[in-house]
């Protein structure tokens, strides 16, 4: 219980600090780094609606350089224990003990034909691929496949949100989290690459 209560009392610190400095009152994003994947590190952030960030990272410190980029005017609390859920639910992933994902997800900053794209993203089992082109179609522009692979690359919760599961028509195409970490998780799900 003491140390429940010496937490609270650093995340009022930091914010009673942060609003001075500032003269914001934005909300915190609690963020977290995994560091054992088979991937590599992957930094987790989260707001009041849920998972903002899922980020292929080196280190907290660029992944910390990104959420500052992105959400500068909210301040950071490294607060791993508020994060417990959704790493448990990743290590069950990458352990294959689970493929899916019971996690609140924020996409409110996203809008337009780039949120329904990450939408029907979100729908694609684990072991099936589709190409650009038919998950454009599945957000009701089908010759949009450019704009799709744009919203795709922006994607804000990679591996929840399983960008990795779009492919071009003539291959596996592109990946913000790197080609090789894309071919280690359609092969994890089961997808010959």
């Amino acid at each position: 219980m003491r140390e429940a209560d010496e937490r609270r009392a650093d995340e009022r610190m930091v914010l009673g600090v942060f609003n001075a400095l500032t003269a914001r009152s934005g909300a915190p994003l609690q963020y977290a780094l995994m560091t054992d994947t088979p991937v590599g590190p992957i930094g987790l952030a989260r707001g009041e609606g849920g998972l903002c960030r899922l980020d292929f990272t080196r280190d907290e410190d660029a992944f910390l350089t990104r959420l500052l980029d992105r959400f500068g005017d909210r301040p950071l609390l490294r607060q791993p224990a508020k994060l417990d859920a959704v790493r448990r639910q990743l290590d069950r992933y990458f352990s294959g003990r689970s493929l899916r994902f019971e996690v609140d997800v924020d996409l409110s900053a996203i809008s337009g034909f780039s949120r329904r794209i990450l939408e029907a993203t979100a729908r694609i089992p684990a072991g099936r691929v589709l190409t650009y082109t038919e998950v454009a179609a599945k957000a009701g522009s089908p010759r949009a496949s450019r704009a799709a692979g744009n919203a795709l690359h922006n994607n804000p919760v990679a591996i929840i949100v399983p960008c990795h599961r779009i492919v071009a028509s003539s291959g596996l195409g592109g990946y913000g989290g790197g080609i090789e970490n894309k071919k280690w998780l359609l092969r994890h799900e089961g997808v010959a690459t």
